[in-house]
């Protein structure tokens, strides 16, 4: 496999980020206990059968192991549902279900009982700005957030990889006026974000990420918010964080530090 560039040019900026995602999952007090659940982070693209097989062996061993799968990012969520459906139970998922929920039906007293027995959590692609939306603060919301401290897998691609951080890039440039940024120079106050739902709270997660040359706007979020550890994940990729707060590289691509232009290798 040929190397995908690393940006060496941006190590001028030696404390931008390091990816040390340990850093960004663990919790604030030594004391308290971790999520002993995973995070299946997808750059976007196309995932092939032994990604999606791994996810699935993760969600089966927690609970029941259904699978509930979200597809509110998408433009067309009742398409996207019945194929992400196909797929899963291609690779062999044995109980998988979909849902296309509004705000107001999240917010439903008992509406997080589609969650129960769920071993696995997925976020299908699109708009992350429709999932918030539709299900941040809601019981469905606060339901997740549990199940992931029990041991389920929250897993997703593109716009289901930026959601699962709390600090959530909307994908929209303000210069451009709210539309879909191109990201060519590093700008002060030039990217839109917003709350997402906070299964990684000290970190910024960007997907598509050499594909679209996402660089600069990764580099403008970490410059304002020194406190975030800045991830950027490629197509084809994953990032599976495992409840000891250790990652791993998962798929075809690379996961990069642009501060020293490091690239995490994929696990073999």
């Amino acid at each position: 496999m040929s190397k995908r560039p690393t940006f060496r040019s941006l190590s001028l900026l030696p404390a931008l980020i390091a990816i040390v995602l340990a850093a960004a999952c663990a919790p604030k007090a030594p004391s308290a206990p971790g999520p002993k659940g995973y995070l299946f982070i997808i750059g976007g693209g196309e995932r092939d059968a032994p990604l999606m097989k791994r996810y699935i062996q993760l969600a089966e061993a927690h609970d029941t192991g259904r699978i509930v799968i979200f597809t509110m990012a998408s433009s067309v969520p009742d398409e996207v549902g019945p194929e992400l459906l196909a797929e899963f139970k291609g690779n062999g998922a044995k109980n998988a279900v979909y849902y296309n929920l509004k705000h107001d039906q999240a917010m439903q007293p008992g509406s997080d009982r589609i969650l129960d027995g769920a071993g696995g959590i997925w976020f299908s692609g699109g708009d992350q700005a429709l999932l918030t939306a539709a299900l941040l603060g809601t019981p469905i919301h606060k339901r997740m957030l549990e199940l992931y401290r029990a041991g389920a897998v929250v897993g997703g691609t593109s716009a289901g990889a930026a959601v699962q951080s709390e600090f959530m890039i909307t994908g929209n440039e303000k210069k451009t006026a709210g539309a879909e940024g191109t990201w060519d120079v590093i700008l002060a106050d030039d990217v839109e974000h917003t709350e997402g739902f906070g299964f990684v709270r000290n970190a910024v997660i960007d997907q598509h990420f050499v594909t679209r040359r996402r660089h600069n706007r990764l580099i403008a979020v970490v410059l304002q918010n020194p406190t975030l550890v800045g991830v950027g994940i490629e197509e084809s990729t994953a990032v599976l964080v495992r409840p000891d707060g250790k990652y791993e590289v998962l798929g075809e691509g690379d996961l990069y530090d642009l501060a020293a232009g490091r690239v995490e290798e994929p696990a073999k």
